[in-house]
């Protein structure tokens, strides 16, 4: 009998133990709960102290706090490390609150965040100032990116659409109230079009207006055409549509200027105009030309995306573009366009120019890492905008029907704009589905 229940224990054991291996490379958040979580907050709160101490993250005491150690208490004066205010576990890893002391500042503990990940043995420390003199460390305990899973509460909400995980495990919402003008660049099959896939997932859903330039006569716009409220595919239609948004803008001006507001969401709810997104697919299209008589066509384009992309803010008009390279090698105007684009998202690229055009003027630091996103993990990138900041993001694989079924279910909030109707694309009716036949069959006879 005792045999048997050793052979069970060892069993149960065995089991366990693989069961958890099992869980670390399939279920990676039940792992994390469940082993990972516990053990790195006891490994944290051991060497905390001692961990500060040598990544030079400490600093002398006060001469009041070093008197009373020193007089009263009967101790050896130390060096004081960040406060800890809060710890919080969660479903991808660890939140810790500090608060800083006299002498040190969040620059500090970023160039260390590097050193603090090996020490407390977590996959990523992403330090962010909360506010004046607090700073939070979000530990994430595994690769949060390899298996992108989008938290629940992620919704499209205002003008903010969640469209990727960043790597500390939170969504990266693309705000168009913070960056109104975006540039995305990536090479083929970096998961660029996976990017506007989701982004035009999330925008369907909002009272928005949706406008695709899709000068690849189509391929990846035209299925979304049910909440589309406008669809060019060639360069000439392109800069018809582009006449026609520029006027729209300058409508709307006169209508701020008429109420004394400075943009629309100063205006009254029942006078505010619709905000309108511009998808622009491939933006090389619009300044390539192949004879001298495409010249007149390139220079209406370009002014028109120029003076889109300088004012059209105040009035509730953005744009979001995607190139695979956005250089001044693209003739007048690329870069004062470029320049203008607040928002940046660099995909794979296939040399290091093309992701300094994207970073290197708003995040210098992230080009690097930009540089060196492998092959296959497509979807991968480096979002970064015009206050020096930047994270890594993944977007999560969605299929091209489940946007289309968005845009379907969403038709209805397609918006009444007179001036794109003409622009307004084809949508054939959906085909009903085949219902079983009501005449019963009758056996043929002799």
């Amino acid at each position: 009998m005792t045999d048997v229940t050793t052979w069970l224990e060892t069993a149960g054991a065995l089991a366990g133990a693989g069961g958890l291996g099992y869980a670390k490379v399939r279920a990676p958040r039940v792992y994390w709960s469940l082993v990972g979580a516990p053990v790195t907050w006891g490994r944290f709160a051991f060497s905390y102290r001692s961990t500060m101490d040598v990544c030079g993250l400490t600093v002398q005491p006060s001469g009041l706090r070093a008197f009373v150690t020193r007089n009263v208490a009967r101790r050896e004066v130390q060096p004081v490390p960040p406060k800890i205010r809060r710890i919080r576990a969660t479903s991808t890893g660890l939140r810790v609150t500090l608060r800083l002391p006299a002498g040190l500042e969040p620059a500090d503990v970023m160039a260390s965040s590097e050193r603090l990940r090996h020490a407390w043995g977590v996959h990523s420390v992403t330090v962010v100032e909360i506010r004046p003199g607090f700073v939070e460390l979000r530990m994430t305990g595994y690769d949060v990116l390899r298996r992108v899973k989008m938290p629940h509460k992620a919704r499209p909400h205002d003008m903010a659409v969640p469209v990727a995980l960043r790597e500390d495990g939170t969504a990266f919402e693309r705000d168009y109230r913070k960056a109104p003008m975006a540039l995305t660049l990536g090479a083929n099959h970096s998961g660029k079009s996976m990017y506007q896939r989701n982004l035009i997932k999330g925008l369907a859903q909002l009272p928005v207006a949706l406008v695709g330039i899709d000068c690849k006569r189509g391929v990846e716009q035209s299925a979304f055409a049910p909440r589309l409220s406008a669809l060019v595919t060639t360069p000439d239609e392109a800069a018809g549509l582009l006449d026609v948004l520029v006027a729209e803008m300058e409508d709307r001006f006169d209508l701020l200027s008429l109420h004394g507001a400075s943009d629309i969401w100063e205006l009254p709810q029942s006078a505010r105009p619709v905000p309108v997104v511009v998808l622009v697919d491939e933006v090389a299209e619009l300044f390539l030309i192949s004879s001298r008589k495409d010249e007149e066509r390139r220079e209406r384009i370009v002014t028109a995306l120029v003076r889109l992309a300088q004012m059209a803010r105040a009035v509730g008009i953005y744009l979001e573009i995607c190139a695979q390279r956005f250089g001044s090698e693209l003739g007048k105007g690329a870069t004062m366009l470029r320049a203008q684009l607040t928002g940046r998202v660099v995909h794979r690229v296939n040399d290091k120019q093309t992701a300094e055009m994207g970073l290197a003027d708003v995040a210098p630091d992230a080009v690097p890492v930009a540089s060196l996103i492998p092959m296959d993990r497509p979807g991968t990138a480096v979002a970064a905008d015009s206050t020096g900041g930047w994270s890594k993001i993944r977007t999560p694989h969605t299929t091209r029907d489940e946007v289309v079924a968005v845009c379907r279910e969403f038709a209805h909030l397609v918006p009444d704009l007179p001036a794109l109707e003409p622009f307004r694309p084809f949508v054939p009716a959906e085909a009903p589905a085949p219902s079983p036949s009501l005449v019963k069959p009758r056996p043929v006879t002799d």
